[in-house]
């Protein structure tokens, strides 16, 4: 962090009736990692995939998602190919192991404690997020968080098919998802605040009434320096 100054979550002030809205971005923000990576890096080791083909591309996608150069779509084809090529059972097999070995370690006590001081507050929890439903699922029961924005795989008959369903949630398409969220449940954004490490996120972040910059990309921390967001250091 440079100029920007650390601070803890925002307190709902005292006029505020009704409950506010809270979003999380999953990966790097609440997630000391990030979830895609790992379920890429998780198959590489357990030889589910083609180790150095497939740990390549992982390693190409993660870069160019982290520069801003990211094609989602391109990503998207790689990234469920998997999902499409394995059985339902085998696969939840996997992500059990994943939760385990490669998500619980990186969910700090820091990120519990945010979700919790938000649900005391009466807030409305939301995470949203890039990466799939398949994958992300379970990590929002594990932060007891019931609503979920994610991109979500198409599935038929019981099995993935590698494409997509509806908008992908990422950059504008999480402004997107989220407003179609809102229509459908009757939630507002008056109140609502959204926490984020990436620039990917700056049209959400703008979106909402306090953007909250978390261990932010130099991106992100130049822009919410510019624009007095606050800013926390890693959760």
């Amino acid at each position: 962090m440079n100029n920007a100054t650390i601070l803890g979550p925002p307190r709902k002030p005292d006029f505020l009736q009704t409950m506010s809205l809270a979003i999380f971005d999953l990966d790097n923000t609440l997630l000391s990692g990030d979830s895609d990576y790992e379920w890429g890096q998780y198959l590489v080791h357990n030889g589910h995939v083609d180790g150095e083909e497939y740990e390549r591309a992982n390693e190409r996608y993660y870069r160019e998602y982290q520069t801003g150069k990211l094609d989602i779509f391109e990503f998207l084809n790689f990234a469920l190919r998997p999902l499409a090529t394995n059985d339902m059972a085998t696969l939840i097999s996997w992500r059990k192991e994943f939760m385990q070995k490669r998500i619980l370690p990186i969910i700090s006590q820091g990120a519990r404690a945010l979700v919790n001081e938000h649900r005391q507050l009466g807030d409305t929890l939301l995470i949203i997020t890039a990466t799939n439903r398949f994958i992300t699922e379970p990590i929002a029961r594990e932060f007891g968080i019931d609503n979920l924005l994610a991109t979500d795989p198409e599935l038929v008959d019981g099995r993935f098919t590698g494409k997509v369903v509806g908008v992908p949630c990422f950059q504008h398409g999480k402004v997107i998802r989220l407003q179609e969220w809102l229509q459908r449940t009757g939630h507002e954004l008056h109140g609502s605040c959204f926490y984020s490490d990436s620039h990917n996120d700056l049209p959400l972040m703008r979106l909402v009434e306090r953007p909250i910059a978390v261990n932010p990309d130099q991106e992100l921390e130049a822009e919410a320096v510019k624009a007095g967001w606050k800013v926390m250091g890693p959760l």
